[in-house]
């Protein structure tokens, strides 16, 4: 634990945002799979392995106003969080997923790349209990992940890759696919990473 919180910050610390692989100016694909949940305004949404990525600026832009934030990295959340308002409607939660206890139930759980490098059996279970604690019933869990095709690691760390069946293979018969998305993402540097996306509700 203590060696990966270490290494997150330490990329927070010496980087800035568009020097990192998943940098995303805007990202849409996060925002078109939440919006195809259909949630309202006030909706809970959890965003899990956020580090300092725009989409909780993208969802207080559209009216949003019960977002918490969670990443294992302090700076990346105190980055976030000096773009923002002061007065704006988040939580800011410094945790590790596997070890974190949710203050409420949320109708969205938001993941991008922060599950695919769970890669063992009992941490992938850990969670999906920790998610599934987390989420209403008839929410949706959005999950993003390298895919098959795509790299097989990130900032030095082996990751586990999915597809639409192996992913909803791991959340099991509790929830159904809604929408899969492949994607291509293209870092500052102009590499692609194939990713693929789940949008899964609970049943």
């Amino acid at each position: 634990m203590t060696r990966e919180l270490n290494r997150w910050e330490e990329v927070y610390q010496t980087k800035q945002d568009a020097e990192t692989s998943w940098f995303e100016e805007r990202p849409q694909i996060s925002l078109d799979l939440i919006a195809m949940a259909g949630v309202a305004s006030d909706a809970a949404i959890v965003d899990v392995g956020a580090g300092s990525s725009r989409l909780v600026d993208c969802l207080l832009d559209q009216g949003f106003s019960r977002i918490t934030t969670l990443d294992l990295s302090a700076t990346a959340l105190a980055k976030t969080r000096s773009r923002l308002p002061e007065d704006a409607p988040v939580e800011w939660v410094v945790a590790n997923v596997l070890n974190w206890q949710p203050s409420r139930l949320f109708s969205i759980w938001h993941d991008r790349a922060a599950f695919h490098f769970l890669t063992e059996a009992a941490d992938q279970d850990t969670y999906l209990r920790t998610m599934d604690l987390a989420l209403l019933p008839g929410g949706h869990t959005i999950i993003g992940t390298f895919a098959l095709d795509g790299p097989e690691s990130c900032s030095g760390l082996p990751v586990s890759r999915y597809d639409s069946a192996l992913l909803a293979g791991r959340l099991g018969q509790g929830y159904r696919l809604v929408k899969s998305v492949m994607h291509e993402h293209r870092t500052p540097w102009g590499s692609n990473q194939k990713f693929h996306f789940g949008l899964f509700r609970k049943i």
